[in-house]
């Protein structure tokens, strides 16, 4: 692993950054207030391949990994642009496809993931189930040549966007024994509904509970095989996890960027108020740890390229763990750098604050990130 990235990922980063610059902050806010969507963004995005670096380039895509995807998700959160569907849609579903997809699934979905012309969202969170997904009741049955996909799940980003929703549940294999297992559900199937969840945080992207009741599916529907739910759910759930980390890292350098710039120029008793230590280090200290952060997320997405599944693991649980912790105190000191004006709304600062909060909760929890490292990392019993 080089600490350099290459030409190829640079130039990558100064065109996504100049696209995001097109749209910037006042083009998400405006649209999120409004309650529209960034299509515009999106499409754009998809038509000049961004969105599909990372698909293998048989299918129309960029041929790239993770990382690639990784960068152009921050990218477009460090112009004021972070595009939550970036982290299911291209980099959960399609790797996902990707790897465990059948042949037909792949050249189904793959080419429309590489445009950006199709979105699909993921569902796994149950009301019930929380963090364990081993108390996940959402079960799929044989039916003649397809499947009866029954259950509930919440917190689901951008159902009202999605062609589609690939759904966690489970099957019941001959012994009785209930395994986790992937399905692809349109959204407009019959017994597929959504209730949209009302939430304080300024984003185009919405939550839903969804209700599959009696959601009947070809065989098909059915991800990769019968066999390697768990292989291939944890497949996706690495990327997420280093996208989420990206996406973090971005919103730490628009807040950090906004806060630089105000403490250059806002000048108290006759000197700008960047020339006090009691700005400028607590700003300093959070560049410290978004640049740490930035670099385990290259860490975690070089290890998943590589093959490495168990060392992207670890690695991608730190990188959300430390991006998520860099963001709030960027954003946090963004806003007392600014005092007041950190909750207009003229200067952009004060709404990033529910954004980054969510990121210590979502896609893993914190506590539960310390759970995986204490256990796997450290060797320690297992707590829960």
């Amino acid at each position: 692993m080089s600490f350099v990235e290459s030409e190829e990922r640079r130039a990558l980063r100064e065109a996504v950054a100049a696209l995001g610059a097109e749209y910037g902050p006042a083009y998400y806010v405006e649209k999120a207030r409004s309650g529209e969507k960034t299509s515009e963004l999106w499409a754009e995005a998809g038509r000049l391949g961004y969105l599909g670096v990372n698909v293998p380039e048989e299918y129309g895509g960029g041929g790239g990994g993770i990382g690639d995807l990784a960068a152009v998700c921050e990218e477009l959160a460090a112009a004021g642009c972070p595009l939550l569907l970036m982290v299911v849609s291209p980099a959960i579903c399609a790797t996902i496809i990707a790897r465990s997809g059948t042949a037909e699934q792949k050249k189904q979905w793959l080419p429309r993931f590489a445009d950006g012309s199709v979105t699909m969202a993921f569902a796994i969170t149950e009301p019930d189930a929380g963090s364990n997904s081993h108390r996940i009741t959402t079960t799929a049955r044989r039916d003649g040549d397809g499947w009866v996909l029954t259950g509930q799940k919440t917190f689901i980003s951008g159902v009202d966007e999605a062609d589609a929703v690939m759904v966690v549940g489970r099957t019941e294999d001959q012994k009785g024994t209930l395994r986790p297992s992937l399905f692809i559900v349109p959204t407009d199937a019959p017994g597929f509904t959504r209730t949209p969840i009302e939430m304080e945080i300024v984003s185009p992207e919405k939550q839903f509970v969804l209700h599959l009741d009696e959601v009947r599916l070809p065989y098909e529907a059915l991800v990769g095989d019968e066999d390697g739910g768990l292989l291939q759910l944890f497949a996706g759930l690495n990327p997420e996890r280093i996208m989420a980390a990206a996406m973090g890292a971005g919103i730490g350098r628009l807040a950090l960027g906004k806060a630089v710039a105000y403490a250059k120029d806002r000048q108290v008793f006759r000197a700008p108020i960047g020339t006090h230590q009691g700005i400028a280090h607590p700003l300093a200290q959070a560049k410290i740890e978004l640049e740490l952060a930035r670099l385990m997320g290259q860490k975690a997405a070089w290890l998943y390229d590589e093959g490495d599944d168990a060392g992207a693991g670890e690695a991608a649980n730190m990188a959300k763990y430390a991006a998520a912790e860099a963001a709030v105190r960027c954003v946090d000191q963004a806003i007392q750098t600014h005092g007041g004006n950190g909750l207009t709304t003229e200067y952009g600062v004060g709404m990033l604050a529910g954004v980054v909060r969510l990121m210590r909760i979502a896609p893993v929890s914190r506590e539960m990130i310390l759970n995986f490292v204490a256990q796997h990392s450290l060797g320690l019993p297992k707590s829960y």
